[in-house]
C-alpha cells in the first residue's frame, strides 16, 4: 500500500511552515506502508491542482494531508470539511475568497475516513497531546481537506483520507527540534492506524 502525504509551503512571512518541516521528515517506509511527501501551496487555486496530479501521478491508497494551525496547542485529529471558502487573509497568491463554495453544487460537508478515533486513542496512550477537532477552518487547508474527499467520495475504490492540524513551533531551537521530532512521530503513528485499520470508520 502507499500513502501520500503532504504539508504546505510557508505563509505569511513566516521562513518555514512546521506541517512540511514534519513531513519532509517522514520516513519512505513505514512498515510495509510506501510513504510519498509533498509540499502544496499556500494558494486556494494552485493547492488543488497539485494536490490532484498528486494523486493522478501515485494512485495512493492513503492521504493525509497536514497543515499548521497556530493558535492550536495540540495536535487536532480535522473531522469535518466544509464547503465554504472564507479567507481572513489572502492566500500566498493574493486571492482572499468570502463565502464561497470550494465546490460549486457540492454536499455542503464530508467527514474524514481516516479512523479518527483510533488515531486519538492511539496518540494518547503514547502521551501526544492531541484532540479530535470539528472545525478545519475556512481557509485553504479545509479548501485542500474538501477538495481532497469530494474526489474521494467519487472513486470507485474507498480512499482512506483526511487532514491533520499541527501547532506552532516554539521559538528556542531545542524546544523546536523536540516539537518537531513529536510531530513526524505522530505522523507516523496515524498512518500505522490508518494503514492497520481496513474499514472506514468516521
Amino acid at each position: 500500500m502507499k500513502a501520500l502525504v503532504t504539508g504546505f509551503d510557508p505563509f505569511d512571512g513566516d521562513p518555514i511552515n512546521p506541517s512540511y518541516e514534519a513531513v519532509r521528515r517522514l520516513p519512505a517506509c513505514i512498515g510495509t506502508l510506501d510513504v510519498v511527501t509533498a509540499q502544496l501551496p499556500t494558494s486556494f487555486k494552485r493547492a488543488t491542482v497539485k494536490l490532484r496530479a498528486l494523486l493522478r501521478r501515485e494512485r495512493p491508497d492513503i492521504v493525509l494531508c497536514v497543515g499548521l494551525a497556530a493558535d492550536r496547542r495540540a495536535i487536532s485529529i480535522e473531522r469535518v470539511a466544509v464547503n465554504l471558502d472564507d479567507a481572513r487573509l489572502p492566500d500566498n497568491d493574493g486571492a482572499r475568497p468570502a463565502d464561497k463554495p470550494v465546490v460549486r453544487g457540492g454536499p455542503a460537508a464530508y467527514f474524514s475516513t481516516l479512523p479518527v478515533r483510533a488515531i486519538i486513542k492511539r496518540l494518547g496512550v503514547e502521551s501526544i497531546p492531541c484532540e479530535l477537532s470539528m472545525s478545519a477552518g475556512t481557509f485553504v487547508c479545509n479548501h485542500v481537506f474538501y477538495a481532497l474527499m469530494h474526489r474521494a467520495a467519487r472513486r470507485a475504490v474507498p480512499l482512506r483520507a483526511g487532514f491533520v492540524h499541527v501547532p506552532a513551533l516554539p521559538p528556542e531551537r531545542v524546544a523546536r527540534d523536540v516539537a518537531l521530532a513529536r510531530m513526524v512521530r505522530a505522523l507516523c503513528m496515524i498512518l500505522e492506524v490508518t494503514h492497520r485499520t481496513k474499514k472506514r470508520v468516521t
